[in-house]
């Protein structure tokens, strides 16, 4: 299986019939074949609940999903990917949009700034697969500002020679600039300039699915094309993932909670634009087990499923060794009375491996003691970072005898 089929979500049947759609478009030059797909196969496409439409997801986990929450796609865009921003509208605006999919979070910017703003605006739009931006042309638009992004995907399609006709009526107006990268986000975002991006869109459907976008050396990247006041957002609260920004040398917040039982996650080199930090049990579990461990790929170039082994084969030497157990959520219990004594007594073999001798000794408190200042809000020396970043370090000390208490 090819790069572009492993890392394509959407469902096998309905990425055959898009290809087969644009084939005879090219052959026949009939827009009919490309017009068909929605009303033909409309089963592949779902209407949410704010009335923008998804798509299903191929078989994974014995578990069809849709690329979307439930709660709204368009609406999602808005609160996840847009309202965090604080972009300043009265400059020219940068974006960086990976996984662009059906172009819904790059419409939600356009339209935010149409509104917003006189200056100009470029995105730059990565996207592997040909068939799911086509799946963008054939969904009702959810805003006018869809069909802005339609123009550019139908263009970028055209030049890919994958479509053969000019069905988009819609102009792209003359301060705005999109342009669509099709191809791995790896190998484009190493030829993108420095210091550049007001803000960078993550998208990917699922960690597990797509570890290479998540990895930290993908996330170093990040930080070198971002500007020093940018704002990275997407949607997942995945441990690896939020550890993976601190390495890279972000600060991490809680995100917008919307259609998910938990927040996303916000990651920018300056604190100034985070106000929220994350969860302390998530803080205290990041930094001291092995579940914090990041997606690693060190040359850009692993497939997701050496990356996921590597990651299974380095959690699993790290723990007991330079990592407490993720086994029962051991770390979180550290200075906390336990009345389970069953649970306390896995709880403290787990932390008998790394020189702690119970969840209520010295060796416990001193660990978890920069949560004592534990605040919601963001501090200069005094927040998510900062603490994950001094447990990790204590951790150590404790761990090769040389914590002084």
């Amino acid at each position: 299986m090819s790069y572009v089929e492993e890392s394509t979500v959407i469902d096998d049947t309905i990425y055959n019939l898009i290809n087969e759609a644009f084939d005879n478009e090219r052959e026949y030059k009939d827009s009919k074949y490309r017009n068909s797909i929605f009303t033909e196969h409309n089963e592949y496409f779902v209407k949410i609940d704010d009335g923008s439409y998804s798509i299903k997801s191929k078989e994974i986990n014995h578990k069809v999903e849709t690329l979307h929450t439930s709660t709204g796609a368009i609406s999602e865009s808005f609160e996840k990917f847009i309202k965090p921003l604080k972009l300043n509208y009265d400059e020219d605006i940068a974006i960086l949009d990976i996984c662009a999919g059906l172009g819904y979070n790059s419409s939600a910017a356009i339209d935010d700034f149409l509104k917003n703003s006189n200056k100009n605006l470029h995105i730059d739009m990565l996207e592997i697969s040909k068939p799911t931006l086509a799946a963008g042309l054939m969904v009702p638009s959810p805003i006018e500002a869809h069909d802005i992004t339609k123009k550019a995907i139908e263009k970028a399609l055209l030049d890919a020679d994958y479509a053969s006709l000019e069905l988009e009526k819609t102009e792209i107006p003359e301060n705005i600039d999109l342009k669509i990268h099709i191809d791995d986000a790896r190998k484009v975002i190493q030829n993108l300039p420095d210091n550049t991006y007001d803000a960078i869109f993550l998208d990917p459907f699922s960690q597990n699915m797509s570890p290479e976008l998540v990895s930290l050396e993908f996330f170093k990247q990040f930080r070198r094309v971002i500007k020093d006041n940018g704002i990275v957002a997407t949607y997942t609260s995945s441990a690896p993932v939020r550890m993976a920004f601190i390495e890279a040398d972000f600060y991490v917040s809680l995100g917008p909670i919307f259609g998910r039982f938990q927040g996303g996650t916000l990651a920018s080199p300056s604190l100034e634009n985070l106000t929220k930090s994350l969860v302390k049990n998530d803080e205290i579990k990041m930094a001291l087990s092995d579940v914090g461990i990041p997606f690693r790929d060190p040359n850009l170039d692993l497939s997701s499923q050496e990356i996921l082994d590597n990651r299974t084969e380095e959690r699993h030497k790290a723990r007991h060794n330079t990592k407490i157990s993720s086994a029962v959520k051991t770390p979180i219990f550290l200075g906390q009375e336990m009345d389970d004594e069953p649970l306390k007594r896995r709880v403290e073999r787990n932390l008998a491996k790394m020189n702690i001798p119970g969840v209520l000794s010295k060796e416990a408190f001193y660990i978890v003691e920069p949560m004592n200042d534990y605040d919601e809000e963001y501090f200069e020396d005094n927040n998510t970072r900062t603490r994950v970043l001094e447990m990790i370090k204590r951790l150590d000390e404790v761990k090769n005898n040389k914590a002084d208490f």
